[in-house]
């Protein structure tokens, strides 16, 4: 049941990324759609405790058997960690983003989970420097969807011009993801979400924001945005499911233009499989500030959704802070 939010479109896209992170992480990279229709059968989609049993004798990797149900995976600690930086500093400050990363990700760090490759080789550079010598370029040379984990954030607490909000994200990405098709990723993504908040309708958003996704990605983006119906799954076979943006990216676009709400939209990436927490924090952000302009705040996010979000309290106060 969808109960009054009353989010406004900047605030439900950054919660939107955050819930539709946390509610994928019951079933992340479970590459098995026959399985996880086995599942939405007798348990659901959303929400779902991490469980070894849901990917034995079948393709994935169970990597999230210390989290319980609501916890974020690395993706969402990253956009929150985003959103609690700019709430406190008030802008983005890179030095101490850095130092915060290291601090929240490497030894001793508040983080417990899976760590990723960019994420891994981030902090093996971070960590020996001192936040005097930390390079402006610190990230890997990775195209995974790391990449992509703040710019929901950023997007929404951005109130200028596109071309500096893009400025500043391939700032941003290059400290985890120093990959040229990330970068083109992030920024397709920012001035899809970017276009939105301004009032322009999913398909329109989608289509005019290709000019930044560069070469590799833009007839992909653009093959996926044409496909006349909801499916995810074949958009998923068609387009790869796993961690790399160009398969991601794709599916993010399909879904985002034909799911008819947030919930939609956060259910449908979860039928995909695979890297759907790494495609969850865009397109929950995208669908959220939709659906937040459609129905001027009502019914963005379902409410019991936002209440199993363990974190839900820091991010709505950083949200107020911001």
């Amino acid at each position: 049941m969808n109960v009054n939010t009353g989010l406004k479109p900047r605030v439900a896209a950054v919660m939107g990324a955050l819930i539709a992170d946390a509610a994928a992480l019951g079933l992340h990279w479970l590459y098995d759609p026959e399985r996880i229709a086995q599942i939405e059968q007798n348990k659901g989609l959303v929400f779902l405790q991490p469980q070894n049993e849901h990917y034995v004798d079948a393709e994935g990797f169970f990597a999230h058997g210390s989290k319980t149900v609501g916890d974020a995976s690395g993706y969402g600690e990253t956009c929150l960690l985003m959103l609690r930086h700019l709430a406190v500093h008030g802008e983005f400050k890179r030095v101490e983003f850095q130092s915060e990363y290291r601090n929240h990700f490497g030894p001793g760090g508040a983080y417990t989970g899976y760590i990723d490759t960019p994420t891994r080789l981030t902090l093996l550079k971070l960590i020996p420097l001192t936040p005097q010598t930390y390079p402006e370029v610190s990230g890997a040379d990775d195209d995974q969807f790391a990449a992509l984990s703040t710019v929901p954030v950023i997007t929404a607490a951005h109130h200028g011009t596109l071309d500096a909000l893009l400025e500043k994200i391939e700032i941003v990405v290059r400290l985890t993801n120093d990959n040229e098709i990330a970068v083109a990723a992030a920024k397709y993504a920012a001035a899809v979400l970017h276009s939105i908040l301004s009032g322009n309708p999913i398909e329109a958003a989608l289509t005019v924001s290709l000019q930044y996704s560069g070469e590799k990605l833009a007839p992909l983006l653009d093959e996926a945005i044409n496909i006349k119906s909801l499916n995810s799954v074949t958009t998923a076979a068609r387009f790869g499911s796993a961690c790399h943006v160009y398969e991601g990216l794709p599916v993010i676009a399909h879904i985002a233009r034909l799911a008819v709400n947030y919930q939609e939209a956060v259910e449908a990436n979860i039928r995909a499989g695979g890297d759907s927490c790494g495609r969850a924090i865009v397109l929950g952000a995208i669908s959220a500030a939709q659906a937040a302009i459609q129905y001027d705040g009502d019914n963005a996010i379902p409410l019991s959704w936002l209440a199993k979000y363990n974190k839900l309290s820091v991010a709505a106060d950083a949200c107020v802070r911001l």
